[in-house]
């Protein structure tokens, strides 16, 4: 959710770090600040709030100077306030901004008091400015300082460090949170995304893990984690400044479905260590509140609805807690009954969605449950003020009305609390590590899914004539046939239900014939078989059947009524995630040959904000 932004020029640095800071918005944050140095002068300016205060706050207390880092924090350790904000300093010598979370830093702190210093905070972060100023101290230069404390820390950080011992650089690191290095002329950066620099420079540097940097006005040096020099690919990209234009895509909708690799990483970064998913990422004490949990009530609407669908699977087969997937237009009107250690997770693209709101405050009024958490897409939003717990899903801006990026990356999102929950109710070390294994690929699966693009486009053209569409899946893929469904009505205006397979007998199987195309997603799993014999039913009735299948899974099809689609989707956790994307596509590519307006369907708004 924070972000970095670091400059060293022959320039005002404050207004490049201000934009910088503006462009990474979207990440969640609730303060924000710089540090600057003058000469050998270390200036400081923090403020709880938005970035727009930091700018007034400068306007009225300028900070000139050509040389400083800034950051938005998101709060993990300490609640928001000024004095938790980043910039952190020591001595007025060293200030430090961070990403990420730093399980080890109580010892630190501990050790960190015994020599002598001061904290003013209830962050993670002071100590690694305390930890650099110390070994400055001891004689060692910033890289150096920086070489030994990254070796101390414990956890997921991205940080950049400013010494007023050397005025003319700053210095970066990271391991499990991003940093790259913007490449300027006569001036260097460095930033948490691209996209916080894209104004100032297209031609980047995407540090390895474990790597540090040293930037300065003219020149950059990289070491790896014990302090070798190393030398990175520098690349330029394509990417515009403004993060809402189409560039080479004919819609919004395919752009944020090729966004989605992109997406799905930001989701993650940072939050994962190894083979652990980092303590707090929902929230101050979110560890100790989590741990008290019992009972899960999930309340969302549309496509958010989906991703709570999906999550109930995986919560109940994962962590062993009862789960409820509620639509919040019928939560709000009826009696629940809450046990006690209810968690309530609300999930909203834009969280201003009317009905999530209203639920979210119904419950919240009732004082019935443990803690609300929200999984959200907008930092500003009134759900995310609202809730007690958040995990941002940084999907980034998404115009198109079909939620494609924010679907996704809910799922990912979902996924994290799922193994959080099933790690603190006693899953297997061994198979909790897999599954967060497992869990940091799917950026990569996804964008494996993606090259089905061709083979999907050509596929479209057997549903242009279509009036009525049937999907089916089995377990946690049948909320994953459902979202499908509501893709292809929302945006070429085809009918489209959605059933679980084993229901196909039981009513819908009278449907079809040869003019009703049925998809099936068909993942390796206990229910294959099952979902076979359910295919079977279909082909046996003269359906065209068109199965999304994965590489190894053999069905039978008439290639004249039908077509199956191989991919690769993982396993049984990321399955519905990768199965999605094809689907995704499918919708795309049939409105596109149906000529609808893909990225304003009718009838439809982005943000639901009404009853």
């Amino acid at each position: 959710m924070c972000g970095i932004v670091g400059a060293v020029a022959d320039r005002e640095v404050g207004p490049i770090l201000i934009a910088g800071l503006q462009a990474l918005e979207y990440r969640g944050y609730d303060s924000a600040g710089l540090a600057v140095l003058q000469g050998q002068a270390l200036l400081r300016r923090r403020t709880k709030g938005k970035v727009r205060e930091l700018e007034q706050l400068l306007q009225s207390d300028p900070a000139p100077a050509r040389i400083g880092i800034a950051h938005t924090r998101w709060a993990t350790h300490g609640v928001p306030s000024t004095h938790n904000a980043h910039p952190h300093v020591s001595s007025e010598m060293v200030s430090v901004v961070h990403n990420g979370i730093i399980e080890n830093h109580e010892v630190l702190r501990r050790e960190l008091i015994a020599k002598g210093y001061a904290f003013t905070s209830e962050t993670d972060t002071e100590v690694i400015a305390h930890l650099i100023d110390a070994l400055q101290r001891d004689g060692l230069d910033l890289v150096q300082a920086v070489v030994s404390a990254t070796q101390r820390l414990h956890g997921a950080y991205a940080i950049a460090v400013l010494s007023a011992r050397e005025p003319d650089r700053v210095v970066g690191a990271r391991r499990g949170s991003p940093l790259v290095v913007g490449i300027g002329l006569g001036e260097h950066f460095i930033g948490s995304d691209v996209q916080a620099l894209l104004r100032v420079t297209n031609r980047f540097i995407y540090l390895d893990e474990g790597d540090i940097v040293e930037i300065r006005r003219d020149a950059y040096r990289i070491f790896d984690a014990d302090g070798t020099p190393v030398a990175r690919e520098e690349r330029e990209t394509d990417l515009s400044a403004d993060a809402v234009e189409r560039g080479e895509y004919r819609h919004y909708m395919l752009k944020e479905i090729h966004e989605q690799p992109e997406a799905v990483a930001r989701t993650l970064e940072g939050r994962i260590a190894g083979s652990r998913i980092l303590p707090n990422v929902f929230g101050v004490d979110a560890e100790t509140l989590l741990a008290q949990v019992k009972n899960i009530h999930i309340v969302a609407c549309g496509t958010s609805y989906h991703a709570g669908m999906v999550a109930r699977y995986w919560i109940e087969a994962l962590a062993g807690l009862p789960c409820a997937v509620e639509v919040a237009s019928e939560y709000r009107y009826r009696q629940t009954v809450v046990p006690p250690g209810t968690l309530f997770v609300a999930i909203s693209q834009s969280g201003e969605t009317a009905d999530t709101l209203a639920a979210l405050r119904s419950g919240r009024a009732s004082a019935r449950y443990l803690a609300a958490l929200a999984v959200c897409n907008v930092p500003e939003s009134s759900l995310v003020r609202e809730s007690d717990l958040v995990l941002m899903t940084r999907a980034g801006p998404e115009i198109g009305v079909a939620s494609t990026k924010a679907f996704t990356t809910q799922l990912a999102a979902l996924a994290l609390l799922t193994l959080e929950l099933a790690r603190l109710n006693g899953i297997d070390d061994a198979r909790y590590e897999e599954l967060v294994g497992e869990l940091a690929a799917l950026p990569r699966m996804v964008a494996e899914a993606l090259k089905l693009e061709p083979q999907i486009a050509l596929l479209a053209e057997r549903f242009v004539d279509k009036q009525h569409a049937l999907f089916l899946g089995r377990g946690a893929s049948y909320p994953i046939a459902i979202e499908a469904a509501l893709k292809l009505k929302e945006i070429s205006y085809i009918h489209a239900e959605a059933y679980p397979a084993g229901e196909l007998k039981h009513g819908p199987l009278a449907l079809v014939d040869e003019h009703m195309p049925v998809i099936a997603v068909a993942p390796n799993n206990q229910l294959l078989e099952k979902l076979k014999s359910n295919l079977e039913e279909v082909r046996a009735r003269g359906g065209e059947l068109f199965v999304i299948a994965d590489t190894d899974v053999d069905v039978k099809l008439d290639p004249d009524r039908g077509a199956l689609l191989r991919i690769d989707a993982g396993n049984n956790l990321i399955a519905p995630a990768v199965f999605n994307i094809p689907l995704q596509l499918l919708a795309y590519h049939v409105a596109v040959l149906k000529g609808t307006d893909v990225d304003q369907p009718r009838n439809l708004a982005k943000s639901v904000t009404v009853e």
